[in-house]
């Protein structure tokens, strides 16, 4: 599609995912084995064959910009680009201050593409999502905005904005996570229209109403908290159903399937949905492909098979260049080059990668980030008291190893 700019937030501190976030920004954090979080909007515009695509990074950025780099390479192709673009302060010595301001920031790319219209999209969300079929209905009703939407439950509703619409999906109502009193879906008992952080502009409407943000004394400079609820009162703000856009091959389980991945609670829950045998989230639909960066690594291997000394998993997802020696992985996902030892049991677990687990451990319903050794005989996630003094564990009681660590009984 001629004329579409794309502008993809990646620049989040993503403190709510601490510990994986300590090192790395938040999108360049590892998911499912293969990926990284910003993997799955990139697929989703490359996908959808829209290809002027610019990355806005800032805190911690080196390791995304690494994997942007090595999986991500545009070249050749005149007006097709996928450029990370580094915190430049053009407008002055200072970080974003908010979602609307790294826009601003970077304004002068708008004005030298000189694009019809302008797609924001965060990085920090697994889906899939023909972005095409956003952007047809945001032409069809003639939008200033668009914004996309998923129904929550209700009790949830405070962490997203939620916005109330009329019978043709205009918006007539907005509340940034509103602490109580979310409005409700009419006719959806229990159920409220959230915001998924995803906008499709009009370009000369975005640059004249991210210049008028600029210099409000009073605004967050965030697209929530002041773009949207400075639009929507024209009449030309509108939302676009997430729930209704199929990608090609997609099956009907997988239907409206939007994660945010923003704690570690939903981080390992998300994880729990791709190894289910039927899995809700399908990372194997070839009408989709989901590309990434993929080192020279050669195949997993599975070694040992005498009485409890066997080598195999069960239910998971075990990535290039790991070897399981005579141990059982269960229900869990694990990255380039993990090794699992001899009669050590893995089960509902998130391996990032370059992890050594010795013999005799018990793991469960842990996350253990890259490059962490595990001496012999080490039980985590049975006793979430005694994991509470060595490592983080989350409300819902999954155990994280932060990177680089090295573990002993």
């Amino acid at each position: 599609m001629a004329g579409i700019l794309t502008m993809i937030l990646a620049g989040g501190e993503g403190t709510r995912l601490y510990p994986l976030t300590e090192q790395r920004a938040k999108p360049a954090v590892p998911f499912g084995g293969n990926y990284r979080i910003i993997d799955f909007v990139l697929n989703n515009f490359v996908n959808s064959d829209l290809l002027q695509i610019y990355i806005l990074t800032q805190f911690k950025s080196h390791s995304l910009m690494k994997h942007l780099r090595q999986g991500w390479r545009v070249s050749g192709l005149t007006h097709r680009f996928i450029d990370p673009i580094p915190a430049q302060m053009r407008t002055g010595k200072k970080w974003y201050e908010g979602t609307a301001d790294a826009i601003y920031q970077n304004i002068n790319l708008i004005e030298e593409e000189k694009p019809d219209l302008v797609c924001v999209f965060g990085a920090d969300h697994v889906y899939k999502m023909d972005v095409r079929k956003m952007i047809d209905f945001h032409r069809q009703k003639d939008a200033l905005l668009t914004v996309g939407t998923i129904p929550v439950p209700i009790e949830k509703a405070r962490s997203f904005g939620v916005v109330e619409i009329d019978d043709d999906w205009r918006m007539v109502g907005f509340q940034e996570k509103p602490k109580d009193n979310a409005k409700t879906i009419p006719g959806t008992e229990g159920y409220a229209l959230a915001s998924i952080g995803n906008y499709i502009f009009d370009a000369k409407v975005l640059v004249e109403v991210l210049k008028a943000d600029a210099f409000d004394p009073q605004s967050n400079h965030d697209f929530g908290k002041d773009i949207i609820p400075s639009l929507y009162p024209s009449g030309g703000v509108y939302a676009y159903d997430f729930y209704n856009n199929e990608v090609p091959g997609m099956r009907e389980r997988e239907r409206g399937y939007w994660r945010d991945v923003g704690t570690i609670d939903e981080f390992w829950q998300a994880h729990m949905d791709l190894v289910a045998p039927d899995p809700i989230f399908d990372l194997y639909n070839q009408r989709w492909p989901m590309r990434t960066f993929h080192p020279p690594m050669p195949p997993p291997k599975f070694v040992h098979n005498l009485g409890e000394r066997r080598g195999q998993a069960l239910n998971s997802m075990v990535s290039s260049g790991s070897v399981i020696s005579g141990g059982t992985v269960e229900e869990s996902v694990l990255g380039y080059n993990c090794h699992v030892h001899s009669y050590t049991h893995i089960k509902q677990s998130v391996l990032m990668g370059n992890v050594d687990i010795g013999e005799n451990c018990r793991i469960s319903r842990a996350i253990i980030d890259k490059e962490v050794t595990i001496g012999p005989n080490v039980v985590v996630g049975e006793d979430l008291e005694k994991d509470r003094q060595r490592f983080f564990v989350s409300p819902g009681g999954v155990v994280v190893i932060p990177k680089g660590s090295h573990i002993v009984n």
